[in-house]
């Protein structure tokens, strides 16, 4: 009776962290079409637009908890920020890809495998009449730290989805340029030094670019519910999910 207790306990504790893991958060655009944004750890995250599946980092096991893409719909596009392990991972990619699946990446990755569309920051690309992509600077700035992130190697991206447009930092310091992003509803910012920013620097840069949406995500072992303290009164709705 004991030992099928603690199976039990062992199950339920199992399946609340799945849960956790794939909570979800549904955004309408301007036309009316819904845009659902599911957690799945670190910087991992899964996009669906009106039927588009997307899938921003994907990894199977190099983050745990093991994440099983076979699991997953077929992507229709793939973002990948840069080459480390936690953020570019081949049998992810294979597990989500089809004939018709576009993955998209910074030039280094590109050169890693020959697969996929390689961009540059400053790049864009018109994915649909209603989808654009556009990569965006993403590196380090403190001293002694600029190697994780050169700058110029990494990619953040702004995805436009019938106008709603979404900000996937990756790994970055609050850099000079996201004063230039433009309006952003939904942004994702990291938060776990030395590799991506402070508590104080997360903030910092919210309030440069001021989404309407908020996610801490790549957050390691930071205490993370702090940024909601920090940001009370700012307008910007944080919500703190499973990107640990």
């Amino acid at each position: 009776m004991k030992k099928l207790l603690t199976t039990l306990l062992l199950v339920l504790a199992v399946t609340a962290v799945f849960a956790q893991q794939r909570k979800t958060d549904t955004f309408t655009t301007m036309s009316g079409k819904t845009v659902t944004i599911t957690c799945i750890k670190h910087a991992s995250l899964e996009i669906n637009y009106n039927g588009t599946e997307i899938q921003v980092d994907p990894v199977s096991d190099a983050v745990k908890p093991v994440t099983n893409y076979y699991d997953f719909p077929k992507a229709n596009i793939i973002l990948v920020t840069h080459q480390h392990q936690d953020h570019f991972d081949r049998e992810a990619i294979t597990a989500l890809r089809n004939t018709a699946t576009n993955i998209y990446e910074p030039t280094n990755v590109y050169n890693m495998w020959f697969n996929g569309i390689a961009m540059n920051n400053g790049d864009s690309l018109c994915i649909a009449d209603d989808i654009l992509l556009k990569a965006v600077p993403a590196y380090n700035t403190t001293e002694g730290r600029e190697q994780f992130h050169p700058k110029g190697r990494d990619n953040g991206y702004i995805l436009t989805l019938d106008g709603l447009r979404i900000y996937i930092a990756g790994d970055t310091e609050d850099i000079p340029e996201m004063a230039d992003l433009g309006p952003i509803d939904i942004a994702f910012l990291p938060c776990n030094q030395p590799y991506t920013m402070t508590l104080e620097q997360l903030v910092k840069a919210a309030k440069v670019i001021k989404p309407r949406v908020l996610f801490p995500y790549h957050y390691s072992n930071t205490v993370i519910a702090q940024v909601s303290m920090m940001l009370a009164g700012s307008g910007i709705d944080v919500r703190i999910r499973d990107y640990k």
